[in-house]
Parts: structure tokens; sequence; C-alpha cells
């Protein structure tokens, strides 16, 4: 049961990890609660949907349509809110109101394009999982799990080997060095909302090949994205990939001995234990309460 618990662990990991990631680089350079995330990601799960069900397409054509049509709302919601917001210099809570209105917005939006009704999306015939010590792990299973490790990989040299990245990585760590040294914050700003974006609609899109669609489906997402960042170290790229993981992993650890429907509470009884005894995350990178 252990081990069946602990791959489990893993999958739902690999998916906080990449809403946490998306969460994490989008909150570096704008530095406000990007709620509207949690739609984005609803988003990607279905355009997937429509890719495959709709359209017919392959799968992986649809993963990724879906990512980069994802990134493409998340370039939208910057250049049509976000940018006249900071033009006006707007407060930290009007960004957070209007990201609020944004998310309210796309999930009705979905709502009435694809009906509130749960939908589902085949992507082949059910086949045997496979053994591993006494655990079961599905196809789809690791396609999750391979999905998401490749991604980190290219995020880790996106951001670590590219220009662009590295100056995502400069506004995050130092914003007013980052301007005198000439870097522009608003073009910076808009690539880590198409980067940040098509990693939550990754995220959704995975989800989408275990699990039913349903257009509410994203408050659940955009918390415990939040939760794995602040875990891993709010700001920290790699603290947001080990942050969701151990978060994946303590949720369904801790289902081991009674219902899986505490799995929300055990979620944020880790967040309360790492605020009060390690706010600094895993990593031990600083927590900003006042940004949050």
């Amino acid at each position: 049961m252990i081990w069946q618990l602990s791959i489990n662990g893993l999958i739902a990991g690999s998916v906080y990890a990449l809403v946490a990631l998306g969460f994490t680089i989008i909150y570096g350079t704008v530095r406000f609660f990007h709620f509207a995330h949690g739609a984005v990601y609803v988003a990607g799960a279905y355009l997937a949907w429509l890719a495959v069900e709709q359209l017919g397409m392959p799968v992986i054509p649809a993963v990724v349509s879906a990512c980069l049509l994802a990134g493409v709302i998340g370039i939208l919601i910057d250049l049509v809110i976000y940018r006249p917001l900071r033009a006006q210099k707007s407060p930290n809570l009007v960004f957070l109101i209007a990201s609020f209105g944004i998310f309210i917005f796309i999930q009705n939006l979905l709502q009435l394009l694809c009906g509130a009704q749960i939908l589902t999306m085949r992507t082949g015939p059910v086949s045997e999982g496979y053994h591993i010590l006494s655990a079961v792990i599905t196809p789809i299973q690791l396609l999750i799990l391979a999905a998401s490790i490749i991604t980190f990989l290219i995020l880790h040299l996106l951001m670590n080997k590219t220009k662009i990245g590295k100056a995502m990585t400069a506004v995050a760590d130092d914003p007013l060095g980052a301007s005198v040294s000439g870097i522009n914050s608003e073009k910076v700003i808009l690539s880590a909302f198409a980067v940040g974006s098509a990693l939550a609609g990754m995220a959704g899109m995975l989800v989408s090949l275990e699990t039913n669609i349903e257009p509410a489906m994203g408050m659940n997402a955009i918390m415990k994205g939040v939760i794995a960042s602040i875990i891993g170290g709010i700001g920290s790229i790699p603290g947001a990939v080990l942050g969701g993981f151990f978060l994946g992993l303590a949720e369904n650890l801790g289902i081991w001995k009674i219902q899986s429907g505490w799995k929300d509470t055990i979620a944020f009884a880790v967040l309360i234990i790492f605020l009060l005894f390690r706010p600094e995350g895993i990593l031990g990178k600083s927590y900003d309460r006042d940004r949050l």
C-alpha cells in the first residue's frame, strides 16, 4: 500500500509542481497573487479536450497546441488587463481583484462554451498497468510523470541558458537593478506570463488525461500550486518543484490510515506547519508576507 501511495503522490506532485512553477515565474516578475493562473490551468484541460475529442488530434500535437494556446491566454491577460493597471500604478489590491475577476470570467466562459457537465478525454483503450514492487502504475501516469520531468528540464535550460530566462531571473531577484541595467521589464513580464501560463496549461492538460474535467477545477489547482510554492520557498523555482512533490507525497501518504477526502485538510496542515516552523521554505528562500 505504501508503494502505491508513494507513486500516486509522485504523479500528483508532478502536476502540483507544474502549477507552482508557473505561479512562481509570474509572481517573481509582477509581485502579486495571480489568481487567474487557476483559470488558465482549466483552459489548458479544455483546450486539450477540444483538440482530442472535437478535432480528432493525436495526444502529442494536442499537448503542444494546448500549451501554446494557454501561453497566448496568459499574454492576452497581461496585455489587456494588467499592463494598463501597471501604467496607472495601481496598488496590488486592484491587481488581486482584477485577477479574481479574470478567473471568474474564464471559468464561466468555458462553462458557456463547453457546458457545465463533467467531461472525459479518451486517449485510447484501457490497458493494464505496470507492476513496480507492490504498486501499479498506468501508461497514462507514466506519460504524466515523464512529460513533467521533461518540462522541468526544458524550463531549467530556458531559465539558465537563454537571455530572456536570465532576464526573468534578474527581474525576480532585483527589479530596480534589472531596470537600471537596461532590461525591458515589460518584455520580461510578458515572457513570464507566456511561460507561466504554458506551464499551467500543461498541468491542466496532463490532469485531463487521467481525471474528469469540469469548469470549477481551477480553484483547487491554484491553491495547491500556491501551497507548493510556499513550501518550496516563495520565489524559488527549484523550490517550487520540490514543494510540489513534497505536497503530493504528504497528501497521499497522509491518507494511508484515513479517508481520501482529507487530502485538502492535509495540504493546509502542511502549509501551516511550514509557515510556523520554516517560513523560508525547503531551500531557505525568504517568504515575503507583504508581497503575497
